[in-house]
């Protein structure tokens, strides 16, 4: 799993990844934490971080789903004009079986 979901499950939150936490590759594909930079909050250990790793998997998973689900959506111009062709209700539809289609992992 990668580094970043990792460090996102252990702050339980997105960081400024240019400021808070520097991420570097060692030349052989491994990436570290280079710089550490989270207020009140302890550098993890690669043990750590190795405990996340189902959570850091469901986070992934669940951007490819949302990204899936963007893709089919459509613009926010083809949007509004499924909503306008077919009505809200219709609208509604669509977008609960594209959530069935591509479901997000609990986290």
């Amino acid at each position: 799993m990668s580094i970043p979901n990792k460090i996102i499950a252990y702050l339980g939150r997105t960081p400024d990844f240019q400021t808070e936490v520097r991420l570097q590759d060692n030349g052989d594909g491994v990436v570290y934490i280079a710089e550490w930079n989270v207020d009140g909050v302890a550098k993890p250990t690669d043990a750590q971080l190795d405990e996340l790793s189902s959570q850091a998997e469901t986070l992934e998973n669940n951007a490819i789903a949302v990204a899936n689900r963007q893709t089919e959506y459509g613009s926010t111009a083809e949007q509004i004009e499924y909503i306008t062709e077919n009505g809200l209700e219709a609208w509604q539809s669509k977008v609960q079986e594209i959530k069935t289609k591509y479901p997000k992992e609990n986290s």
